[in-house]
């Protein structure tokens, strides 16, 4: 069972290898994504493909929009890491 800082920190490893200019270490949980590194819609896509390909996990299209703050994809995705 993954606490949630352990589901960030995967989170984080992930967008650290698709935002290879940006540093992660300063994320904020509360703040779009989007606003805080240099992220486009195929990098957004990028991260749902390896969530796929390293986890297992499928996220569908409609739930794209959970995604879109740290905090919010640790409140989607724990529960999917934890099945």
């Amino acid at each position: 069972m993954l606490t949630n800082t352990e589901v960030r920190s995967k989170v984080l490893d992930i967008i650290a290898d698709i935002a290879l200019d940006d540093d992660v270490t300063g994320i904020s949980d509360e703040i779009a994504l989007r606003e805080q590194l240099d992220l486009d819609s195929m990098d957004f896509l990028d991260i749902v493909m390896e969530l796929k390909k390293r986890h297992k996990i499928e996220v569908p299209q409609e739930d794209y929009p959970r995604l879109a703050t740290m905090q919010s994809c640790v409140d989607y995705l724990a529960p999917k890491f934890n099945q």
